[in-house]
């Protein structure tokens, strides 16, 4: 049995599902798949808690399903978050260096002073203080400023915020569950983590993640984060088209939309028909497959225009070298790529899960990205999570609340 030091969980608590990953630290240092979970979301809605029991209950499922398979016991887990109350901004810090190059210290201190310019409402709380350049006595383009001489040392920085109670409510949920939130991380940066080749991220890329409740993205240039957001519409609301447009429960139209959903009517070939049963007691009716496309396209055209509107409102339209990456269970829909080029005019693929090992057959499918995020950061900070004491025994409230000063450098 594996020690309780080197297993990591990634909790991806979901609109739609709920997915608990268990990972083993191998003597390599890599991460190996060892056990899954999952489990359907029944208390929340765009991302957001809004039933707590129903979403401790699923909890429950989904870590009970990992623990048998992987036959460890789950204490404490890392965790993601989403929901239209997430929000980000850029802000800069300046410090003047006390030696004549760049330390460690400076660096945190500079970033400090970009975290503390932020305009927090008291209602939220800083989630990520994400660096995206530095600048040595006014030099730009400064990756990795440690050891370089100067006077000066600025930052610009990414700073994403999140409601308190939004968090609070995640935390409660799994606490109610039995366990121990290590770090609470926003979706879109796992799925990053995930699905994205440092290519990508040089050259310019928009990350999608098409999930039940919310459609989450991030941008990147010249190798860093330069915007996110979480867009609230998602693969739930086909779903409800499809029951409205063909007359039929909620349960069939997921169904129909994942064996016969396409989300462009001119990939439909052939006339392929599906037989639709109706709600109560009426008989089924018979639809062609273009008719279902018919009414999945518009609402799949309108999830990419609010992309493209996000990334025009960012400034970063024109500048996106590698195009887009869709991930998440809804980029599954056949034709979302060739939807997502459509409405973006950019080169689009579907992005899967890479990075770790063992069961990589089960987790190397879009509707785990963020859980495999999940535990590609826990992995990358580990060792700063166990110096801070919040690993096996911390807790995120500790974090949020008690130790405010420590930056997570994600990227």
């Amino acid at each position: 049995m594996p020690k309780r030091d080197q297993i990591l969980v990634g909790l991806d608590i979901g609109t739609t599902k709920i997915c608990a990953i268990v990972a083993e630290i191998t003597d390599a240092g890599g991460l190996s798949i060892i056990g899954v979970g999952m489990s359907p979301s029944r208390g929340l809605r765009k991302g957001v808690v809004v039933d707590i029991e129903s979403t401790v209950e699923s909890i429950k499922k989904a870590v009970e399903e990992a623990e048998l398979m992987a036959a460890v016991q789950i204490n404490s887990v890392y965790t993601g978050i989403a929901g239209s109350h997430i929000a980000a901004e850029n802000c800069k810090g300046v410090v003047a260096l006390k030696r004549a190059e760049v330390t460690r210290e400076d660096i945190h201190r500079a970033i400090e002073s970009a975290r503390t310019l932020a305009v927090i409402p008291q209602e939220r709380r800083i989630l990520h203080v994400l660096p995206r350049e530095f600048m040595v006595d006014g030099q730009e383009g400064v990756r990795e400023p440690l050891g370089l001489s100067g006077n000066r040392l600025e930052v610009n920085v990414h700073v994403i915020t999140g409601a308190v109670t939004s968090a609070q409510n995640i935390v409660k949920s799994v606490n109610r569950a039995g366990l121990d939130v290590v770090d609470i991380i926003l979706q879109p940066l796992a799925s990053s983590e995930a699905v994205l080749s440092q290519e990508e991220r040089e050259l310019g890329v928009v990350m999608v993640d098409l999930g039940g409740g919310t459609t989450d993205l991030a941008i990147f240039l010249d190798g860093s984060i330069r915007h996110s957001a979480v867009l609230p519409i998602g693969g739930q609301n086909l779903t409800k088209d499809l029951a409205i447009g063909l007359l039929t429960s909620q349960t069939e139209a997921e169904r129909i939309k994942t064996q016969h959903g396409i989300s462009r009517t001119e990939l439909v070939s052939g006339h392929q028909v599906v037989q639709v049963p109706s709600v109560g007691d009426r008989p089924p009716r018979t639809f062609s497959r273009r008719d279902i496309a018919e009414i999945l396209e518009p609402r799949v055209d309108e999830m990419f225009e609010l992309v493209r509107r996000e990334i025009t409102r960012a400034g970063y339209e024109g500048m996106l070298g590698a195009g887009v990456v869709i991930t998440g269970g809804t980029s599954l829909l056949e034709g979302m790529p060739d939807a997502a080029e459509k409405v973006l005019n950019l080169p689009a693929r579907r992005g899967l899960p890479s990075g770790v090992g063992g069961l990589r057959d089960i987790v190397g499918h879009p509707s785990h990205s963020t859980g495999v995020g999940l535990l590609l950061h826990a992995r990358r900070h580990v060792d700063e999570l166990e110096t801070a004491g919040l690993r096996n025994g911390g807790t995120w409230a500790k974090k949020m609340f008690g130790w405010t000063k420590r930056v997570l450098e994600v990227f």
